[in-house]
């Protein structure tokens, strides 16, 4: 996608000669499990060298949750989800809410740094950008599997090797750490509840940040989605996600869920990142670890490589064969609809 020199320049600093645009931060939460992660995310924000203009947590269905966030943060404004049980839903929840001009999405299990905003606004100085997203680190509870190939790092929600090293124009955002123009948001009637995390299988499929960003892009070559890699947060990774079972069950629904935004989409675009993946970084990193069998872990992140690839294919094969929930896509691509409505009357 063809960018100006303005976009690449103003992602270092933030520019004087324009008004800094004011941000919303939505964090969505939805149990009280992961309360302590909760409160080092809502900490971080408080403590951003750019502070938010206002916080919005959206606690999606936990009525304990909100009670106990309403009374523990003072500093946040803590609302319940008005929508279908899911992140979709909680994030348009917040999208309906926010003020600011762009609005940034922060994971309640991640903690982003400092100059996170900072880095996030910058960028919008340039009218072509319409949507900013950073890097996302891996913070592992225990350690990092000497098997778990970094090229798959997007399995546990965080960056992966085959991501640009710098400032530069891409096809999507990882959705813990990403943001865009509200104007933009409200125009596409926001998230779709379809590929929310509450839905396909129930546990592991989500693209719908991916289908988003496709939808914002499609059919108008001059904007653009900048992946700023300076803008980092930090997200948590359980010992849970670390299993081999976790790995092939999360790249296998992943395919599922691909087919269904191709199945939607279209798969030009909506496998063009994932061409480019395939043919390059998977075979990288299978090479690098095939030159090395001597290497702990090597000989396994080779087989975990093929397997994840594999489950990943498998998956979009399926829901190819039999598109997963197409009569509710449409319905629920209905009722985003009603929502823009509403939240535009």
């Amino acid at each position: 996608m063809k960018t100006t020199g303005s976009v690449l320049s103003a992602a270092s600093t933030v520019s004087t000669a324009s008004r800094t645009p004011t941000v919303s931060v939505v964090v969505c939460a939805y149990t009280l499990d992961r309360w302590e992660y909760l409160q080092a995310a809502i900490g971080s924000l408080l403590a951003q060298n750019h502070p938010a203009d206002e916080i919005i947590l959206v606690v999606d269905h936990c009525q304990a949750l909100y009670e106990r966030a309403s009374a523990a943060m003072p500093e946040v404004r803590v609302v319940p989800s008005t929508g279908s049980c899911g992140l979709s839903g909680a994030r348009n929840t917040g999208v309906a809410l926010a003020h600011g001009d762009v609005v940034a999405f922060l994971d309640d299990d991640a903690a982003a740094e400092p100059d996170w905003t900072c880095r996030l606004l910058a960028p919008y100085d340039d009218p072509q950008v319409i949507g900013v997203g950073g890097r996302v680190l891996p913070q592992w509870s225990t350690r990092r599997p000497l098997w778990f190939p970094p090229e798959f790092d997007w399995v546990v929600g965080c960056s992966y090797s085959g991501l640009p090293e710098r400032t530069a124009p891409v096809r999507n955002f990882i959705g813990a750490n990403m943001s865009f123009r509200r104007t933009e948001l409200l125009a596409v009637g926001g998230f779709l509840d379809a590929l929310s995390r509450v839905g396909i299988r129930g546990t592991f499929g989500k693209c719908d940040d991916t289908e988003l960003c496709l939808r914002l892009a499609a059919g108008r070559p001059g904007v653009v989605l900048l992946y700023e890699p300076g803008a980092q947060v930090r997200h948590r990774v359980p010992e849970s996600r670390t299993s081999w079972s976790y790995f092939r069950s999360r790249c296998y629904v992943e395919g599922l869920c691909k087919a269904v935004v191709a199945w939607y989409r279209g798969s030009g675009p909506a496998l063009a990142s994932e061409r480019a993946y395939l043919l390059s970084a998977v075979p990288q990193a299978l090479a690098r670890s095939l030159r090395r069998p001597g290497q702990p872990g090597a000989l396994r992140s080779a087989a975990a490589l093929s397997a994840g690839v594999s489950a990943a294919g498998i998956g979009y094969l399926a829901g190819r064969v039999r598109p997963l929930g197409a009569r509710t896509f449409f319905r629920r691509e209905q009722a985003a609809e009603e929502w823009l409505g509403e939240i535009r009357s």
